[in-house]
Order: C-alpha cells, then structure tokens, then sequence
C-alpha cells in the first residue's frame, strides 16, 4: 500500500505589500523548507476578492507578491510558483467542498466573525466559505504539510475535518478504484483519498505586532505605516520606523519572564531574536538591563542587514515584469498538471463524467 509523499503548500494573498511579520512568520520559513521537502507556494489571488472584489491593482500586487517570493531566496525551480487563479482546479475543488463542508462547520470560523463584524448578513459568500477554498487549495496537491500562524490553525483543522467526511463519505468507492492511500489515524491505519494534513508552526515570532500598538497584529490595513517595516522599505526608512516605535518608559528585563505584561517591549525582543535567529533568553542576555536607547539601534542595525537586501533585490526583480510573468506561468503549468491528476481521481469517485 501506497503512503502520500511528504509535500508543503502554502499561499499568500496579494493584498497590500508584504511586511516583517509576513516574513518573519511565513516567508522565511518557505525558504528553509525548500532544503527538506517538496514546496508548492502561491499567490493566493482567488481569496483576495473574497472581502474586497475590486482592486485597484489585483495584477501588480500579484507579481509584487511574486518577487518578494523569489528576492527571499525561493527557488522556482526546483519547486512550484503560481498563482491561484492560473490552475482552474482549485475552484472546482472547492465547489466540491461546499458540498462536503457543513453551514455549522462555516459558521464557527473565527476569521469569519472577524472580518465580516456585525453586519455578517452583508457579508460575501465568497468569505463564509473561504476555509472551503483554502481547503481545496491544500488538497488539490494532496500536500501533507502547510506552514501556518496561530490564526490559520482552525482553518486547517476544518481541511482536515473536510478531508476525513470526504474519505469517509466515499470510502466504498475509494476502495473499489483503488485510489486509496495508506495513513494514520492516531495508532488506526486507514486508507483515504485525501491526506490529513499536518501543521508546521516553528520559529521564535510566528506573530509580529505592531510597532505602534504590541497588542494588535502587524498589518498591511493599520492606516500608520509607522506600524510596520515593509519589505520594500529601504535602510533609512527602516531604521527611523525602529526608533519611532513604541516602548515603555524601563529598562530591558534581566529575565524573560519580565516581558509579561510589557507587549511593546516583549514584540522589539521577539522581532531581534527572530532576525539574528537565536532564542530570546540570548537577548536578554545580551541588552538586559539595558535602555531601549541602546536596544533600539542595534535592533535597527540587524534589520537593516537582513532587510534591505531582499528589499533592493525585490526592486529588481519587479522591474523586471517578463520574468515574473514568467515565472507564473511556468508555476501554473506545473501546478495545473499536479491539481488535474487529484481532480481526475475525484471526479472518478463522485461520478462526474467530465471526460
């Protein structure tokens, strides 16, 4: 019996530039995960217009998207570059699993409730079923492995929640097809079409805060652009929004623990430890006791040494636009080739004669 072959999916939607904390908690990490498994990363323009239909410039911020993938170091390839709306499978997946996904399952969705506020009877369709379509983007490659953020976790239990009602709701005709594919269950082994896809949540800041407000999300939405670093910032730029952020009037703590209670001076430490890539006891080690005065310009220093490479080479890239469009395409086709033989097999389970 057949097990699924270790695969990693993730997306990015191309809504406004991208930012430290897309870096910090998803970007890099698509870049280390290129050394130990196959990564298939898109541009996930499909589920921008889930909240917001029109755009100014949907295209432009798609190959903006694009270019910070490839000035960050990932390898087109070797592996997948796309986006979304260029393989037509994922939104036949995903009508498959409206179906599949249940109003209540939808409903619960905490992004959903955020978003949509309280006028949710005027909220998109599109957005209640989101999760269905991110669904359908994972398991449309059958990945076994999605890199996500705290706040993209429940979405990823509903796939599996989705994953497991599909297997089961057709597991007679998986079976006589021979589609099915060994994997387990808690100590269970069973056969399913689908994978039951694992979280990868590592790294010491998978949530990046606000540089103007340590209680809120960095965000490319917050009206300030003193609230965050923008990948295409440049040094100067940089350095001034470090030391225009917000602190307390202490010194740095002698322990970690003391940066409870203290969000603007718990995210700075976060944000240092994350770019010098090192625990964040190390850095009260290193700046303990010491005044945000003297924290503050090293913090800059490395983040300018990390940053503004990638931003110079994002700038290049993007002037280039036959390459990234390239790229795209490229990635499409690949893609597409991957998402038609998932989508073969599931028409044949259904019973769709599509052919």
């Amino acid at each position: 019996m057949s097990t699924f072959k270790p695969l990693v999916f993730s997306g990015v939607q191309p809504t406004g530039n991208l930012h430290l904390g897309n870096y910090l908690g998803a970007i890099r990490k698509f870049v280390a995960l290129q050394e130990t498994h196959d990564c298939i990363y898109c541009v996930v323009d499909l589920h921008s217009i889930t909240a917001q239909l029109v755009h100014e410039d949907l295209a432009g911020q798609t190959r903006s998207i694009t270019a910070a993938f490839l000035a960050s170091g990932i390898d087109p390839k070797k592996h997948i570059v796309f986006n979304q709306s260029r393989v037509p499978q994922h939104a036949e997946l995903a009508w498959i699993f409206n179906c599949v996904a249940r109003i209540g399952w939808m409903n619960r969705m905490t992004q959903f409730k955020d978003k949509a506020g309280k006028d949710r009877e005027n909220a998109s369709l599109g957005l209640l079923a989101y999760p269905s379509l991110m669904a359908a983007d994972i398991l449309v490659y059958r990945a076994t492995h999605v890199p996500v953020g705290d706040d993209q976790k429940q979405h990823l239990e509903l796939t599996r929640d989705i994953a497991i009602k599909f297997n089961n709701d057709f597991s007679a005709r998986i079976g006589d097809l021979g589609l099915g594919v060994e994997m387990q269950m808690g100590e269970e082994a069973v056969n399913g079409f689908f994978p039951l896809t694992e979280p990868l949540i590592e790294g010491p800041a998978t949530r990046v805060m606000s540089l103007r407000d340590g209680s809120k999300k960095m965000s490319k939405s917050d009206p300030s652009d003193l609230s965050r670093i923008n990948l295409t910032d440049d040094a100067d730029t940089i350095s001034k929004k470090i030391r225009k952020a917000k602190t307390d009037p202490e010194a740095l703590p002698s322990e970690v623990e003391g940066l409870k209670g203290r969000p603007e001076a718990e995210n700075l430490v976060g944000i240092y430890a994350a770019l010098a890539d090192c625990p964040r006891e190390q850095v009260i080690r290193d700046f303990g006791g010491q005044q945000f005065s003297a924290f503050k310009p090293a913090l800059a220093d490395l983040a300018v040494d990390r940053l503004a490479p990638i931003a110079a080479e994002m700038r290049r890239i993007s002037a280039d636009r036959a390459y990234v469009d390239s790229v795209l395409r490229d990635g499409g086709e690949r893609a597409g080739q991957q998402a038609e033989a998932t989508m073969k097999g599931v028409r044949e389970i259904i019973g769709l004669l599509a052919n």
